[in-house]
C-alpha cells in the first residue's frame, strides 16, 4: 500500500521492488519515518516467497548517496578526464536535440548509434523499451544486437526447441531426485527470490545437488553434495562424454528418443566416433576438460537412473568462444535422457520465462529495421572510418541504462573508440566510467521516485506494484520523461501522450490474467496460484502428435535444420565440441597460461552498486587463484598481483584457494575501471582483459580469456 499520514507517528510502510537485472523481483517494504527512509524490510514465508537480498535491502544508501547526480552535466575538459560543469535542463535538452538534428541532416539517421541495456527492467520505466521507442520514431538508426548474458542460450534454444522460453517454475524442483547446477550460482545471481528456498527444500526432502563449475562457488559450498570441476570453455566435451556413456551402456529409451527428437542418428555417429574416428569417451573428455573419468561416468549414470532430474544450464558456460554449443549439448542431454517436459525435470537450455505480459504491446516500439551491429563488434565499428563498407560513419552515440565502457569487452579498445565520437550522451544516477566520456550526462530517477509494475523474467509467477516511495530531487527526470522532452523539441509526435498511471492502467487492462490497477495498488503483490508447477514443453512431451515443437521438424532438433541452412562451418547442425582460441588447447597458453573467468558478484547487479560502500563491503573482489598456480609464482594469500595479457593489465589482491581449479583464475565482474597514470587498472575491471569477439552464433566470449599472473614487486 502507498504511504499515508499516520497520527501515531508509527512507520508508514510503502511496498515496492527493485528494477535491476537480477531476474527476480523481490518484495521491499520501505519504512518511512518523519518523511525519510528509516529502514527497508522484506518477507519470509513458505512457498512463493519474495525475500529480498542485501542489495535490495540497502537501497536507502543508493537513493541518498552523496555522489548521486542531481543536475545535467556538460563536458568541460578533455573527453574521459571526468571534468564537467552543471547546466540547466533547457540547455542540456536543446543541445541534445540540436546535435541529433544536425547529425541527421549531415550524415543521415544511421549515423545515430544508440546503445541500451538493462539498467532498469521495470515495466513502464524500462530502459530498452523507452530508448528503442524514441529512436524508432526517428527512423533507421544504428543499434546493437546480442545479449551479453544469454545470447548463446537464446540461439541454441531457438534452434533446438523453436523458442527461447524453456524454463519451469521453481516449485518443480521439489519433484527432482537429482539437481545439476551447471555453471550456475543462484545464491549470488538470484534468478528469482524463490530459487534458493526451493533448492534448499528439495535438498532437505532428499534431492541430491551437484555443481559443475571451474570454481566451488557460493551455491556449491552452501547446498551441493558434490563439486565437479571443469575447465572454462570445455563443458561441451564433458556433456558429450556423458552422452557417450548413455549410448555405449544402452541407457537410453530408443523408441522415446526417436519419437521426440530429430537427428539423433547423426549425433550418435558423432559421439561414438563413427563420423570422425574419435570416440567421445570419458577418457577423451578428461584430456580436454580436466574432469576425472569416474566423475563423468557417475554423473551420466546418475542423470539417467535418478529421474526425474533437473540439469539447469547456467549462462556463464555459454559466454565462451563456442558458447551456443554448450547449451545445445545440455538441451540434447535433457531430451534423450527423458528429463524434459516432466515434473522434476528441466529442458537445460534457453531462459526461464513465465508469461506476465509484454509492455511493448502497450508502449509499442516502432518496427524499424535498424542497422544492427553486434555489441562485441561495437568498438571496431566506431573505430573504422569507413564503418563497414558503404554504411555511414557513426557520429553520435546515445547510451541509456548501460555502463558500456565498464561492461563491454576489451575496455582499452573501447576508450579509443569513444574518443572518436563527435558527441556522446548518457543517462545516469552516478558519474560512472562511461559517463566520464560523455559530452552530456543527464541525471535520472531511482525507482523509489516513481510508480511502476515489477515483473520477474525468471521464476514466478507473480507481479508487484512499485509505489512511489520518495519525491525525486528537483534536478532529475526519468528516462521516459527525458525522451519525451527531446521528442517535443524535435517535433516528434505521440512518443508519450499519457501519464504514467494511464500507461500502467492500459497495460494491465490488455492482459486478462492480471489484476486491475486499483487492485494491484491496494494489494501490492499478486501471486498466481497454478494448478501444478509450470514445466516447459510438458504438452509437447505428453502428446507430441497434437502439440509439436515450433521447429521445422516439429521435434526437438538435435540436428538443427535452422543451423544446417546457415552452412557455416563454425555453427554445425549437431552439438559439437570445438577447440577455440584462448582456450586450454591454444598454443597461446605458453605465454598466458591461466584461463580467467569473471562471474557475477554478490554485491553488484552487473556494475551497479560498486560505488556504494555499504553494499561493496559484502563483496569478494579478490582474484581467486589455485595454490599450485600461486606457489609457482611465489604468491601468498593477500598479496598484490598483476593480471595481464596483450589487451591490458590490472592490479588486484590474490585469494589463494582450493575452491578453483589449477590453471583457472576468477575475478568478479562489474568493478569500476580505475586506471592509474600508467594505464594499469586498480579498480579490478575484468574487461580490461577480455576479448571483443563473439561466438559464431553471437554469444559473448568473456569467459574465454587467457592471462598471466605475477606477484607485484612495487
Amino acid at each position: 500500500m502507498s504511504a499515508k499520514p499516520n497520527p501515531n507517528q508509527e512507520d508508514q510502510i510503502v511496498t515496492t521492488t527493485c528494477s535491476y537485472d537480477c531476474g527476480g523481483r523481490c518484495l521491499l517494504r520501505v519504512h518511512i519515518r518523519d518523511q525519510k527512509i528509516a529502514h527497508i524490510s522484506t518477507e519470509n514465508r513458505k512457498g512463493l516467497h519474495l525475500q529480498a537480498c542485501p542489495r535490495g535491502l540497502a537501497q536507502k544508501a543508493v537513493v541518498h548517496h552523496s555522489d548521486r547526480l542531481t543536475q545535467p552535466l556538460k563536458r568541460a575538459g578533455a573527453r574521459g578526464d571526468g571534468k564537467f560543469k552543471p547546466v540547466s535542463w533547457d540547455e542540456a535538452l536543446e543541445t541534445i536535440a540540436d546535435k541529433i538534428q544536425h547529425t541527421i541532416a549531415r550524415f543521415g539517421t544511421e549515423s545515430l548509434y544508440f546503445v541500451t541495456n538493462t539498467g532498469s527492467m521495470a515495466t513502464l520505466h524500462n530502459t530498452p523499451v523507452v530508448t528503442r521507442r524514441f529512436f524508432g520514431l526517428l527512423g533507421r538508426c544504428t543499434r546493437t544486437w546480442g545479449n551479453p548474458s544469454y545470447e548463446g542460450a537464446k540461439q541454441s534454444a531457438m534452434a533446438t526447441f523453436g523458442t527461447a522460453a524453456t524454463g519451469s517454475t521453481r516449485d518443480n524442483l521439489l519433484a527432482s531426485k537429482l539437481i545439476v547446477l551447471w555453471g550456475w550460482n543462484p545464491l549470488v545471481t538470484r534468478f528469482g527470490p524463490d530459487t534458493i528456498p526451493y533448492l534448499a527444500q528439495a535438498k532437505k526432502t532428499g534431492a541430491r545437488i551437484v555443481c559443475v563449475d571451474p570454481r566451488q562457488n557460493q551455491t556449491c559450498r552452501a547446498l551441493a553434495d558434490e563439486w565437479i570441476p571443469v575447465k572454462p570453455g570445455t563443458d561441451t566435451a564433458l556433456l558429450t562424454a556423458m552422452a557417450y556413456v548413455m549410448i555405449s551402456e544402452a541407457l537410453l529409451d530408443q523408441c522415446y528418443v526417436e519419437k521426440i527428437t530429430h537427428g539423433f542418428d547423426k549425433y550418435r555417429a558423432y559421439v561414438t566416433g563413427e563420423t570422425d574416428g574419435v570416440p567421445k569417451s570419458p577418457e577423451w573428455a578428461h584430456a580436454i576438460c580436466g574432469t576425472p573419468v569416474e566423475s563423468i561416468v557417475k554423473l551420466a549414470r546418475s542423470y539417467i537412473e535418478n529421474k526425474p532430474a533437473s540439469l539447469i544450464a547456467g549462462w556463464a558456460p555459454g559466454r565462451t568462444a563456442y558458447g551456443e554449443q554448450f547449451h545445445r549439448a545440455a538441451s540434447t542431454l535433457s531430451a534423450i535422457s527423458g528429463n524434459m517436459g516432466i515434473d522434476g525435470g528441466h529442458s537445460a537450455g534457453g531462459g526461464d520465462y513465465v508469461d506476465m505480459g509484454n509492455f511493448e504491446k502497450t508502449l509499442p516500439v516502432p518496427k524499424i529495421r535498424h542497422r544492427k551491429v553486434h555489441l562485441a563488434r561495437l568498438y571496431n565499428t566506431l573505430l573504422d572510418s569507413k564503418s563497414e563498407g558503404t554504411h555511414p560513419v557513426c557520429k553520435l552515440l546515445y547510451i541509456v541504462g548501460c555502463n558500456l565502457l565498464n561492461q563491454n569487452l576489451n575496455l582499452n579498445k573501447g576508450k579509443q573508440a569513444l574518443m572518436k565520437m563527435d558527441f556522446i550522451v548518457t543517462h545516469e544516477l552516478f558519474l560512472t566510467p562511461t559517463a566520464k566520456f560523455a559530452d552530456i550526462v543527464l541525471p535520472v530517477k531511482h525507482f523509489f521516485e516513481g510508480e511502476d509494475i515489477g515483473q520477474p523474467f525468471v521464476g514466478g509467477p507473480y507481479c508487484l506494484y512499485m509505489h512511489k516511495v520518495l519525491d525525486a530531487p528537483l534536478g532529475v527526470k526519468s528516462d521516459l520523461d527525458i525522451f519525451s522532452k527531446i521528442a517535443e523539441r524535435m517535433g516528434i509526435e505521440n512518443y508519450n501522450d499519457r501519464s504514467d498511471e494511464e500507461w500502467l492502467e492500459s497495460f494491465l487492462g490488455s492482459e486478462p490474467h492480471l489484476p486491475d490497477l486499483t487492485t494491484l495498488k491496494t494489494d501490492g503483490v499478486k501471486r498466481f496460484v497454478l494448478p501444478r508447477a509450470h514445466v516447459a514443453f510438458r504438452k509437447e512431451i505428453e502428446n507430441p502428435d497434437k502439440h509439436p515443437f515450433s521447429t521445422p521438424s516439429g521435434k526437438v532438433e538435435i540436428f538443427s535444420q535452422r543451423f544446417a541452412e546457415l552452412n557455416h562451418p563454425a555453427i554445425p547442425a549437431i552439438p559439437t565440441y570445438m577447440t577455440s582460441s584462448e582456450g586450454p588447447e591454444d598454443p597461446l597458453v605458453q605465454e598466458y597460461p591461466i584461463q580467467l573467468i569473471s562471474p557475477h558478484s554478490n554485491a553488484r547487479a552487473n556494475s551497479q552498486f560498486d560505488n556504494i560502500e555499504v553494499i561493496k563491503k559484502g563483496a569478494d573482489d579478490r582474484l581467486w587463484i589455485n595454490p599450485a598456480d600461486a606457489r609457482e609464482r611465489r604468491i601468498d594469500n593477500g598479496d598484490a598481483v598483476y593480471v595481464f595479457n596483450k589487451r591490458g593489465r590490472m592490479r588486484v589482491t590474490a585469494n589463494v584457494t582450493r575452491g578453483i581449479m589449477p590453471g583457472v583464475a576468477s575475478i568478479d565482474q562489474g568493478q569500476w575501471y580505475a586506471p592509474d597514470d600508467h594505464g594499469i587498472d586498480r579498480g579490478g575491471c575484468a574487461n580490461i582483459l577480455t576479448n571483443d569477439k563473439k561466438s559464431p552464433a553471437g554469444a559473448f566470449v568473456s569467459n574465454t580469456c587467457l592471462v598471466q599472473i605475477e606477484k607485484c614487486s612495487d
